[in-house]
């Protein structure tokens, strides 16, 4: 029996089928220049520039889900090339507000009649965002600020899940392996997430939370919540005023200093994500405020998150390897994390590590070492090493966005040398200076145990040898199937010379119609033997390895 939400999901299906199926053709054909056959093309940045731009429209035209979507994949280099991520990043969730009487329906059905919950209540929303807006109010003489979920947006929103469910299967087909593996993990990740921000119990618990994580700390505010006046559909908050982050011009005026603002907001969100393991997860400009005396205030935590124990421990030995430049350190924090494929390209990846850590400490990089990385990971874009556990998707949003910002307070702002002195104040190199002595001492306690079992095992050994008593098995590891495509080729091979051979001597010696059969065989065989000779191509991406790259590319256009 179809429902009325299936007919309604059904008829939204067609309607995102018309915004993005010229796009999904377009990268299909970037694959296979004739869609199903063919050489891939290389598609040029300001193509890809034009296209991003495109879907940006589409996704401001479809609503609010999409809306949010399109700011989840700003956060996903793993999927989306630079430029789509460049553009999708400037996405807003900022829409019109619903009219009031639609808004008071649920607020009174929620919490009461306004007359007698509130002193007083302005009815003109100070903002409106896809899934909720938010009006001051007053209660008991303070103000408060009333934040309301979108009248009926349970329906779309749940209607535009089935739509990217049962997209996905079509999706999947115009991407390569990897790619595929990010993109059905996003698509995991969006409905669990939406479904939180909807919720804004979930949202008071983590708001509530976080506040005492800071209780004491001068230079961070947090709205407390108004628990007589919440529920899973409305959420009243104390209303804490200052000025926009990113309006340096008014910040000067107030005299305030931008480099000590930076500073602090950075180590409030590595308390958060290194000590508390909850945290505040859309540090976009519009979420952060600053009051006379310097504080910072943090507004809406729809989109927050936890990190645990093991991320938290394998994220410091990141920081730590960063501070140390130790590029081995920072390669193995990343497999550890499930970010980078242990069978990576460790030279590779280790000179993208170097010039990333170059950019981040402002340091000028020359053009033709940005080159030289650039078309070496280009030749296996396909098989490129980085992915985004869903664990980690929201820490790499908060880490990006958050370095945005400080960057924004202060041109010159150093991430690393901001992150090695917290590391250093908190203990963390401290401890990890001692952890890696208590390892080498093991190791060296280790090496001298061995030292003493090995002579007699060694005589024994060579005594087996002598006595022609020794056998050797050996098991080769072959996870590129290296040995298979050797085995068709020589299989192929002798194929197609014997059909070869058959075909010329049926034609030389009996009628041709045998001689066609043969040559039908054969050039079937060679068709397989080329095919295990073909690379996999695809559409070349630029990987966003660095800001300072993606500012180069913008000042040439």
């Amino acid at each position: 029996m179809v429902t009325l939400a299936n007919l309604r999901a059904y008829r939204r299906f067609f309607v995102v089928a018309y915004h993005f199926l010229p796009l999904l053709l377009s990268y299909a054909r970037d694959r296979h220049r004739f869609l199903v056959f063919g050489s891939s093309r290389r598609v040029d940045s300001q193509t890809r520039v034009e296209r991003a731009n495109t879907l940006l429209e589409s996704l401001l035209t479809l609503g609010p889900t999409f809306i949010k979507l399109g700011q989840l994949l700003s956060t996903r280099p793993d999927i989306l090339p630079p430029e789509y991520v460049d553009v999708l990043s400037k996405l807003q969730d900022e829409v019109p507000p619903a009219p009031w009487p639609e808004a008071r329906a649920v607020l009174e059905d929620e919490i009461g009649p306004i007359e007698t919950e509130f002193d007083e209540f302005d009815t003109d929303a100070i903002s409106g965002a896809s899934l909720g807006q938010v009006y001051t109010a007053e209660i008991d003489g303070k103000e408060v600020a009333v934040k309301i979920r979108r009248p009926n947006i349970e329906e779309l929103v749940n209607a535009d899940l089935r739509v990217i469910r049962w997209s996905l299967p079509v999706l999947l087909r115009f991407l390569g392996q990897a790619r595929a593996f990010s993109l059905e993990n996003l698509a995991d990740e969006f409905a669990r997430t939406i479904r939180q921000e909807m919720d804004y119990d979930r949202e008071a618990a983590m708001l509530t939370e976080i506040r005492s994580n800071f209780e004491g700390n001068d230079d961070v505010a947090i709205p407390a919540v108004i628990d007589s006046h919440s529920g899973p559909r409305v959420l009243t908050m104390e209303y804490i005023t200052g000025t926009k982050i990113n309006d340096v011009e008014e910040l000067d005026a107030m005299g305030l200093d931008r480099h000590e603002l930076a500073v602090n907001l950075q180590e409030a969100y590595l308390q958060m994500l290194l000590e508390d393991g909850v945290f505040h997860a859309d540090p976009h400009p519009g979420n952060l405020a600053v009051q006379d005396d310097g504080t910072i205030v943090f507004y809406d935590f729809g989109m927050s998150g936890r990190v645990d124990e093991f991320i938290q421990n394998k994220i410091v030995d990141f920081y730590i390897a960063v501070a140390n430049q130790d590029i081995d350190g920072i390669l193995d924090a990343l497999v550890e994390m499930g970010t980078l494929s242990p069978e990576a390209d460790r030279a590779t990846m280790g000179k993208v590590m170097e010039l990333a850590i170059e950019d981040a400490r402002g340091e000028d990089i020359e053009t033709y070492r940005v080159q030289q990385i650039v078309e070496q990971v280009e030749d296996t874009i396909y098989e490129f090493p980085l992915r985004l556990p869903s664990n980690l998707a929201l820490v790499l949003r908060v880490a990006t966005v958050v370095e945005g910002v400080c960057v924004t307070l202060d041109p010159d702002f150093d991430f690393i040398s901001v992150a090695t002195d917290y590391l250093t104040e908190q203990g963390y190199r401290e401890e990890s200076i001692k952890q890696f002595a208590e390892e080498a001492g093991d190791q060296i306690q280790r090496s001298v145990q061995s030292s003493v079992r090995v002579p007699p095992k060694l005589e024994n050994t060579l005594d087996r040898i002598e006595r022609d008593d020794f056998y050797v098995r050996a098991d080769v590891e072959d996870g590129n199937n290296v040995f298979e495509k050797l085995a068709k080729r020589l299989v192929y091979g002798m194929l197609l010379a014997s059909g070869a051979f058959s075909t010329a001597f049926l034609y030389a010696l009996a009628d041709v119609q045998s001689a066609a059969v043969a040559g039908v065989f054969s050039l079937a065989v060679a068709a397989l033997l080329y095919r295990t000779f073909r690379s996999k191509k695809g559409t070349r991406v630029t990987p966003q390895f660095t800001r300072h790259e993606m500012r180069q590319r913008r000042g040439g256009e």
